[in-house]
């Protein structure tokens, strides 16, 4: 259905920009391959995220949004309402161990956090409720968009790389786009003048220079969601998960050929010849680029946050337990005192085998950064920022 689609839609008005292709491959009503279904990740789906190690993740987030709160209520008790928005929420599993987390360490903060999920999947949606189990009665609404106006702490898990995306490609004439085509009844990809001016002020506005022959891919929709999330939030805390680069790396010799990509079965989707992979069966497998931190945070920055830290996940999740160098000994070895005093006696084989796949340099660990911004809250010291501020 849906490669037909593209292919109607291409006679019809002209090639497309890879971010229209994006859009409709990923999020069209019917067919998109994130639409039509409540869950796409874990060990059968295409792609594993740290919600899928198990409910450790969530755990160690909630921690961090207990102090947040703590930081929102200027260390007093407070009985206003506490929002817990949730961006690219899926069928809710990352939102039901964050509040299982403040329902076993913080009640009193469980008790007046209004849960906010926000999902375009009609049938993510659908499931929710049932995820959430009997943390079903604080959840306050469940939409497509972010609510208009909250405060408290939004939380958004490997939601900005699947974000439709431009590529563009610098020649010797200067910087062009490039576009989905289609020849008899394959697609194909082509380069033709820029659809938009604000591609070419993105990268100024990045510091960014194009060498000849490099692709790379402009998130305008990352960099205007981002913008309504700052605008939708009155006071608190935004914290952005995902793998991406600083601009400086991003748009270097090392990502050249661009990074814009297609998982199915989590393992890159095989190309044809010179043919983009992620070209192949529109609807029915993953799109994703890597994320452009530095235009994120200097969009949120515009907007009136702060930026109070972008770090690797281990770095963060270290903060979080009080450790003081990674955990990369064996799985059977005895895990730091800070862990145990965090996790107390419910440590097991499981949770130290989890708690290694959310560290591990060159696997989750590294490859996911954290960027947390705040507004109207100062510069907190914050557990998560408590560690090594660095990125790999």
């Amino acid at each position: 259905m849906l490669p037909d689609l593209i292919a109607a839609h291409i006679r019809e008005r002209g090639p497309m920009t890879v971010a229209a292709f994006m859009d409709l491959s990923l999020y069209h009503p019917e067919a998109g391959y994130y639409t039509r279904t409540a869950q796409r990740s874990g060990r059968t789906g295409d792609f594993v995220t740290s919600v899928d190690v198990g409910p450790l993740f969530g755990e160690l987030l909630g921690r961090q949004l207990i102090e947040m709160a703590h930081v929102l209520s200027d260390g007093a008790s407070s009985s206003r309402a506490f929002d817990l928005v949730e961006a690219g929420a899926g069928n809710g599993r990352l939102a039901a161990d964050m509040m299982s987390a403040l329902r076993s360490a913080c009640p009193s903060l469980y008790e007046r956090t209004a849960l906010h999920l926000v999902e375009v999947s009609p049938a993510a949606r659908a499931a929710q409720r049932a995820t959430l189990e009997r943390d079903g009665h604080r959840l306050a609404s469940s939409a497509s968009s972010l609510p208009s106006g909250f405060e408290g702490v939004l939380v958004a898990n490997e939601l900005l790389d699947a974000m439709p995306v431009h590529q563009v490609v610098m020649q010797g004439t200067g910087l062009s786009e490039v576009y989905v085509d289609v020849d008899h009844h394959t697609l194909r990809t082509v380069t033709g003048p820029t659809s938009t001016p604000d591609l070419g002020a993105y990268l100024r506005s990045a510091g960014v220079v194009l060498q000849a022959g490099w692709i790379a891919e402009i998130g305008l929709r990352a960099a205007a969601w981002i913008r309504e999330a700052a605008r939708g939030l009155a006071r608190g805390f935004l914290i952005l998960i995902d793998y991406g680069h600083e601009a400086r790396h991003l748009y270097s010799a090392t990502h050249a050929s661009g990074t814009l990509t297609s998982y199915h079965r989590q393992v890159p989707t095989p190309g044809d010849g010179p043919r983009p992979v992620w070209l192949d069966r529109p609807g029915g497998q993953d799109i994703s680029a890597h994320v452009d931190f530095s235009s994120l945070r200097a969009a949120a920055q515009e907007e009136g946050l702060t930026s109070l830290g972008l770090l690797d996940q281990t770095y963060f999740l270290m903060g979080i337990l009080g450790l003081s160098s990674p955990v990369l000994s064996s799985p059977s070895s005895n895990l730091p005192s800070p862990y145990w005093s965090a996790f107390a006696e419910s440590s097991n084989l499981s949770s130290r085998l989890a708690l290694k796949t959310l560290l591990w340099p060159g696997g989750l660990g590294s490859t996911m950064k954290v960027l947390i911004l705040g507004k109207g809250v100062g510069h907190p010291a914050l557990m998560g920022c408590s560690g090594r501020m660095r990125v790999t």
